[in-house]
């Protein structure tokens, strides 16, 4: 057996592995970009391009033949989109010097409507500048005054002699472009290869990190393929939408070059919140130059506001779904990392590469923290979260947590999905002793608090007939087992009966003596045994068998709260073999309530969970 310190050591080198690993990963795609951009660029398109080789190849064609007719195509198409980019900016550069005279004037008018406050401190910053001038001139000719000598008239004082070397401009452009033309050209042969051989490298990535986990690495990358395919090509249609809008609203105020900006419009939005602000600086810029008066130059800005406003907030979110499956936060720290790294192409390729990360962690356990991190899916479940809200004496947000599941649940799915397993949680931490009084005391009377207000607020349930004809005049008692938790389970059960149209009471935990003798004054006709296991099994049991011995007549319902195990053998542990109903949520004891107040118990079998 290995020693508990062995453990401890080997998880710390585990860490520091992964430590290491990352390190040498990142350092690795940014001193290597050169080869590694291309890749992940040609990697971007064959996600895009793939279903068009696929549709062409069930057209009989030849798969060595239709990938050069879908490059072809898309390079065309993109080679036209840059080539009218190119030519609308240079004819708004030519354009420029005609609108002067209309710049000019607004800057002449906005100079004029600075405030007399603003004017006069403009006049003292401008007369003390003057001042110091002054006196600079007046130090430098003391120093001639006082025989100060001249840089070069003596061998202490030297002149300084910086050697200029001649321009290297063109050369730098030649350089530069001669370097997008080789990653243009790698992207192209990259992006050729991984269509023609996109079987055999999903084959060797399965094999290489599969690790006879076939189905695992299988549903990984279908799931990082089929995520990345659907946003990229959903982002398209959305941006190819929101430059066309802006074409024609700018197109109908007549500013010139509207379709420059439309396509530029849509370009940018590719990138993670910085583009859409730059497609909305131009043409605003633009209309400064071009329009009389403010009004237009407004109404763009406007326009672009509330376009973008209505296409992320509302339309992505509807037209993308859970498909990306990244958090806001996520997407704003990627864009951030990857810019990092790879510059501005980085930001185009910062969703595509981070939905990735998220789908392989959430396939492979070592690497879950990435879908915990950069997710979108809540890492709590509700009744984990209300707990820790509760542990932190948050009741705010702890009733936050209620509010949220309840605008799409019944009150009956709340009180059994979230506040009964929430209750489970901490009566485990209570018996395990890490809950101290008064944190016990907290977590039960907001709890008592929270279930009396969300009953009365919860809306109307329509009572079923037989509460309508006979619940009246039935009596339901909702007795506890062993503590808190059992109490505040039976005042759940209690309002929902009450909702239901029947009369139901709820018992206050107490010595076992005085609820007994408060169930024997009250003479009810149906008695709901609250226990939240697996601590109160034993004290059901005993109760149980004096509730019986005392109450012959009534019919008694044992509940089980969420119980995992057989709930028949619990039932005939707890009744010392005699047939009873036992529920284990309370959606089935209000039912089973229900019925054995309005008709005659028989023996029903017990309820499991559904």
């Amino acid at each position: 057996m290995p020693r508990n310190s062995d453990v401890a050591t080997s998880r710390v080198l585990s860490k520091l592995l992964a430590v290491i690993v990352t390190v040498v990963v990142i350092t690795t795609l940014y001193l290597a970009k050169t080869v590694v951009l291309p890749l992940a660029l040609a990697l971007l398109l064959s996600f895009v391009l793939a279903p068009l080789v696929t549709g062409l190849e069930r057209l009989r064609l030849p798969r060595i033949v239709a990938i050069p007719i879908v490059l072809l195509a898309a390079g065309s198409l993109l080679g036209a989109v840059g080539w009218t980019v190119l030519v609308q900016l240079v004819e708004v550069t030519d354009a420029l010097p005609a609108y002067t005279t209309n710049i000019h004037d607004k800057l002449q008018a906005f100079h004029q409507s600075k405030t007399t406050g603003f004017a006069r401190a403009q006049h003292e910053l401008d007369n003390l500048s003057k001042q110091l001038t002054s006196l600079s001139s007046e130090f430098a000719d003391s120093r001639e005054i006082i025989g100060e000598t001249e840089l070069g008239s003596s061998p202490a004082r030297p002149v300084s002699v910086q050697e200029v070397g001649g321009s290297q401009g063109r050369l730098d452009a030649m350089s530069g472009l001669l370097g997008v033309v080789i990653s243009i050209v790698l992207v192209a042969v990259f992006t050729f290869f991984m269509l023609l051989k996109r079987e055999d490298l999903r084959n060797r990535l399965i094999q290489l990190s599969g690790h006879g986990r076939l189905n695992l690495m299988t549903q990984a990358m279908d799931d990082a393929s089929h995520r990345v395919s659907r946003y990229l090509s959903l982002q398209w249609l959305v941006n190819i939408g929101f430059g066309l809008i802006i074409f024609v609203v700018l197109h109908l105020m007549h500013l010139p070059h509207a379709l420059l900006f439309g396509a530029l419009a849509g370009l940018l939005r590719f990138i993670p919140y910085i583009g859409a602000p730059i497609g909305a600086l131009l043409p605003t810029a633009l209309s400064v130059a071009v329009f009389n008066g403010w009004t237009k130059t407004l109404l763009i800005l406007a326009i672009f506001f509330c376009m973008e406003i209505v296409t992320a907030n509302l339309l992505e979110p509807h037209v993308y779904g859970k498909h990306t499956g990244l958090s806001s936060l996520a997407i704003l720290v990627a864009a951030i990392f990857w810019a990092l790294i790879w510059g501005p192409i980085g930001l185009i390729l910062s969703v595509p590469l981070t939905v990735c990360l998220v789908v392989v962690g959430a396939h492979v356990p070592n690497l879950q923290f990435l879908t915990v991190l950069l997710g979108d899916q809540p890492v709590m479940p509700p009744e984990a979260r209300y707990y820790q809200r509760l542990l932190a004496n948050d009741q705010r947000e702890a009733s936050q947590v209620l509010e949220t599941h309840l605008k799409s649940a019944s009150l009956e799915n709340l009180f059994d999905t979230v506040l009964i397993p929430a209750l489970n949680l901490a009566e485990q931490d209570r018996h395990r002793n890490e809950l101290d009084d008064s944190t016990v005391t907290f977590i039960t009377q907001t709890t008592k608090d929270l279930v009396d207000e969300l009953s009365l607020r919860g809306g109307d349930t329509k009572p079923a007939d037989v509460a309508v004809e006979r619940g009246a005049d039935e009596k339901i008692m909702c007795l506890p087992v062993r503590d808190d938790a059992d109490e505040i389970v039976g005042i759940m059960l209690a309002h929902l009966l009450e909702r239901a149209g029947y009369s139901a009471t709820a018992i206050p935990i107490g010595s076992v003596d005085r609820m007994l003798a408060e169930v024997a004054s009250a003479d009810p006709d149906v008695v709901c045994l609250s226990a939240l296991p697996p601590y109160a099994i034993s004290h059901a049991r005993g109760i149980y068998r004096r509730l019986r011995a005392q109450q012959s007549r009534a019919k008694i319902i044992i509940g089980l709260w969420n119980y995992a195990e057989d709930p028949v053998k619990a039932a005939a542990e707890i009744s010392g073999g005699e047939l009873n109903l036992i529920c284990t949520t309370l959606a089935q004891m209000t039912l089973q309530a229900s019925l054995a107040s309005g008709t005659s118990l028989k023996r029903v079998p017990s309820l499991t969970p559904s």
